[in-house]
């Protein structure tokens, strides 16, 4: 972990924007919880390579220093992703390990969703998967609060996420 990435979530969690501070804050827990595991090795690094000097952008710094010592770049940034590739660094985008870890879906597969909430159409409920995944059920506003079995008819994958389309499987219900 450089040094210049410490301190810019130090200043983060520090910052008068809420936003801000909490995201900081949170940077900084998963950094002490990465230090605490033991199958984890984190280092800071403290130097910076002589290209970094009066560059103020941690982004660009990050680029610079990957770069002069052979590293990837770690990231869930979409623009420092673009801007390290272009440079000719490796990334590893967390987004993409995210999004192939999660479980597939076919359609015609079952399984129970607890219905949380009532759709924008007519008639759909909606629930979610362990990892987030919204699942669109035809029919499923009068089952809300109620735990039924789906049959998945379709999913989508979108900029922000993936989306399971599925109805009420009237054979078990």
């Amino acid at each position: 972990m450089p040094r210049f990435v410490l301190k810019e979530l130090h200043a983060l969690s520090d910052s008068a924007d809420k936003l801000k501070r909490n995201r900081g804050r949170r940077g900084l827990d998963i950094l002490k919880s990465l230090q605490t595991n033991t199958k984890v090795e984190l280092q800071v690094h403290e130097g910076e390579p002589t290209e970094m000097k009066g560059i103020t952008q941690v982004d660009e710094k990050l680029v610079i220093l990957a770069k002069n010592i052979g590293g990837k770049v770690v990231t869930n940034d979409f623009n420092l992703n673009k801007i390290a590739q272009l440079q000719g660094v490796e990334v590893v985008n967390l987004n993409e390990v995210s999004n192939a870890l999660k479980p597939i879906v076919l359609p015609g597969e079952n399984f129970f969703i607890k219905i949380a909430k009532q759709g924008d159409q007519m008639g759909q409920g909606i629930g979610y998967l362990e990892d987030g995944t919204m699942v669109v059920v035809d029919q499923g506003r009068q089952h809300i609060g109620q735990d039924i079995n789906v049959q998945v008819t379709s999913a989508l994958q979108t900029p922000s996420g993936r989306m399971i389309f599925a109805k009420v499987d009237n054979q078990s219900t």
